[in-house]
């Protein structure tokens, strides 16, 4: 029990100085934890609003849908990149020092995970501004699907840190996927807009998967058939197995490597 204790305290203690060093010496601070995602936001809004809702079909609310699939998709596209350079970055940690290597990768996921609960503040600030209060269901609902991006995260952590110390142009390949799986993702558009064979392909990616049913759960109180939410919790049991089993194949090659 001591042990589980003491891994619990260095994963926070670890988390908390990743998130001042990532800060540290900036003029604005911690403010561009929120700056980041509003300013992204901004830009795709005054763009996007205007060709989706110029005509009476626009989508409902679309400022609201669009800043919320923005906040989800950027903990998971900052959470992965973090998880996956956690142990290269750390390298000092685990050649020199003795440190469960997991912990390291889990508290670079907890970084991110605590810029995204301070973006939360700005997604309650737009709905309070628009008066717009989803059902009690659907905050529910957010708050699983936030736990399940956070276990997506995890997962792919712990599948690709052990393998970016081998091979650095992991990086730059997920970059590239970053931007084609945000575009590929219902932020700016509504998912609705595509025939729906496509919608059935798209839907088979976990985070289009999440964001889609969160924002139709936040707007139009909405939810998934109890189906496709089983296959969506099946699929990221499945992946959360496959990123623990890897990094234990992996894991012992780590410090020979770096």
């Amino acid at each position: 029990m001591k042990s589980h204790e003491n891994y619990k305290e260095l994963i926070w203690v670890l988390a908390k100085t990743d998130f001042k060093l990532r800060y540290h010496g900036s003029v604005l601070g911690y403010a561009w934890a929120l700056l980041k995602p509003l300013l992204m936001f901004a830009i795709l809004n005054f763009v996007f609003s205007y060709l989706f809702n110029s005509r009476g079909n626009g989508i409902p609310h679309y400022s609201l849908q669009l800043l919320t699939g923005i906040i989800i998709f950027n903990f998971f596209s900052e959470g992965t990149m973090a998880g996956m350079a956690s142990l290269l970055s750390k390298s000092q940690l685990v050649t020199k020092i003795y440190v469960p290597r997991w912990t390291i990768i889990v508290a670079s996921t907890i970084n991110s995970a605590l810029i995204f609960l301070m973006n939360l503040i700005v997604i309650a600030f737009f709905f309070a501004l628009s008066r717009f209060m989803p059902s009690l269901e659907a905050l529910l609902l957010f708050v699983i699907f936030s736990l399940f991006t956070y276990i997506i995260i995890l997962a792919f952590a712990l599948l690709t840190a052990p393998l970016y110390v081998k091979f650095r142009d992991l990086s730059m390949i997920w970059e590239v996927l970053i931007t084609l799986l945000f575009y590929a993702t219902p932020i700016v558009y509504s998912l609705q807009m595509m025939p729906a064979n496509i919608q059935k392909i798209m839907l088979l990616n976990p985070m289009a998967f999440i964001i889609h049913f969160t924002k139709e759960g936040l707007i139009n109180n909405h939810f998934a058939d109890f189906w496709k939410t089983v296959t969506f919790v099946i699929t990221v049991i499945v992946a959360f197995g496959l990123g623990v089993f890897s990094y234990s194949k992996l894991s012992p090659r780590i410090a020979e490597e770096i």
